[in-house]
């Protein structure tokens, strides 16, 4: 017996069970880990036409080397995503230093915002362009609202309005917003915007969250106008400009007919 649990007190017991919980637990999380919203392949063409482009637009603020300068932080790992959302959306390239770059008329072709997307990409891992299958309607709609209010209408509305931030930040609007940059927004977390990657919320999630803010742009008001969904700010102007000013005339009419 004293030979039997000497045995069993080897050593090299401990390590072997300490590996073997590693394994199985990497094993698991493999199996069972959200999947990532992969990008396309892209090819060395496309890469240096990238840089090409980078060099001649984007390197006067980041660098030549993609690293950064005092106008402009690095993009080394922050993926093609960002370059995508920044450039696909007209935030990049800045006309001018502002506190916050705002949504414009892109200066690029599709193909080229791809190609300056793989050269960033090729800088350093980061959040890929999602594939189309995340970035389209066909979600839960409902359960993207309750995601959304959870995480995204403090800043943005609950209907995707806008709001007012801190030191002349704002949350812009999310109407007329593609899909794929809605995506990708919550992937890189531009401006003050937090980063939701996929432990935070999955692909599907985020699928469900733009599905339910294309649904909330369809819908009708069926209440009245809707004064740009503002919540009481907007809609106490309007009592106050109208409701007030209504009163005022009233008071005035009555007061010159009983003169």
């Amino acid at each position: 017996m004293s030979t039997l649990a000497a045995r069993r007190r080897h050593p090299a017991s401990l390590f072997v069970v300490l590996l073997l919980a590693l394994v199985v637990t990497g094993g698991l999380y493999a199996a069972f880990a959200p999947k990532s919203a992969k990008a396309e392949t892209t090819s060395a063409s496309d890469v240096n036409a990238g840089k090409q482009l980078f060099l001649s637009n984007c390197s006067t603020c980041h660098g030549t080397n993609a690293t950064g300068t005092s106008a402009g932080p690095s993009l080394v790992g922050v993926g093609a995503a960002a370059v995508d959302f920044q450039v696909g959306t007209g935030r990049m390239p800045l006309a001018a230093p502002n506190t916050q770059a705002q949504r414009n008329t892109k200066q690029f072709s599709d193909k080229e915002i791809a190609q300056m997307a793989a050269y960033v990409a090729s800088l350093g891992t980061g959040p890929n362009v999602p594939e189309k299958q995340y970035t389209t309607t066909g979600g839960n709609s409902a359960k993207g609202g309750e995601l959304f209010r959870v995480n995204c209408a403090m800043c943005h509305n609950f209907a995707g309005s806008g709001g007012a931030l801190t030191r002349g930040k704002y949350a812009p609007p999310l109407t007329s917003v593609s899909g794929k940059h809605i995506y990708e927004a919550m992937q890189t977390g531009p401006q003050s915007m937090p980063v939701f990657n996929d432990t935070n919320l999955s692909p599907q999630d985020k699928k469900d969250i733009i599905t339910y803010l294309k649904d909330i742009e369809k819908q009708p008001a069926q209440g009245g106008h809707t004064l740009g969904n503002l919540g009481p700010v907007s809609e106490g102007l309007f009592v106050w400009t109208f409701g007030i000013g209504l009163c005022i005339a009233v008071a005035v009419w009555l007061g010159r007919k009983a003169a």
